[in-house]
């Protein structure tokens, strides 16, 4: 089981810690089940790059990057060395601690 948390560069966020979290599952899965907007325009199949995130920790627990993701996370905004998309970060099996940031996503919903 895993402890994955959820930080924001949008202001007035506040980080949220989830625990107990199952491996086999995204991070957009684990984020959307637990009410954490991550924008997911294709339905999280690896064709946009709305779900893009940053891994700050753990990324030895997440299925590898591959040459379509990376290809996505070129286009996404304000790509960083530790991006990956939500939809393609498989928790795999074991446990351990994962932490993300979820970029500013107000750019999307036009605020």
């Amino acid at each position: 089981m895993y402890t994955i948390k959820f930080r924001f560069e949008e202001k007035g966020r506040e980080p949220v810690t989830l625990t107990n979290i199952a491996p086999d599952q995204s991070l957009l899965e684990v984020a959307l089940l637990n009410d954490i907007e991550l924008h997911h325009n294709c339905g999280g199949v690896c064709a946009c790059s709305t779900c893009h995130l940053y891994i700050n920790k753990g990324e030895d627990y997440l299925e590898e990057l591959s040459d379509k993701e990376e290809d996505f996370i070129d286009r996404a905004v304000n790509p960083r060395i530790n991006s990956r998309l939500g939809c393609q970060c498989l928790l795999l099996e074991g446990d351990g601690d994962v932490e993300v940031t979820l970029p500013d996503q107000t750019q999307f919903l036009g605020e």
